[in-house]
């Protein structure tokens, strides 16, 4: 069992290595470039559609100030009706 487990450890630890050598050499052809090129128009168009890194970003910032998003998501909750209330105190 541990023969097993070794053998698979040095397998990733050798496929590691050599992919990481061929993807430097292959960025570095007139291929690579244009692949990593298309690769990254592909990768903005995504995150511009789908506003993915602001979702990221507002994520990572509500795990780091969870009473200050608790209290901004009650603030929001109560300016929500607020449209409602300013009609009935215009009239």
């Amino acid at each position: 069992m541990e023969l097993l487990i070794l053998t698979r450890l040095a397998i990733a630890c050798v496929t590691a290595v050599f992919g990481n050598a061929f993807s430097k050499w292959f960025l570095n052809t007139k291929v690579g470039g244009w692949f990593q090129r298309k690769v990254n128009s592909l990768m903005e168009f995504l995150a511009n559609r789908y506003n993915i890194e602001l979702a990221k970003k507002e994520a990572k910032w509500r795990a780091d100030y969870p009473m200050l998003a608790k209290r901004i998501d009650n603030i929001e909750a109560k300016l929500e009706g607020y449209d409602e209330w300013k009609k009935v105190l215009d009239e």
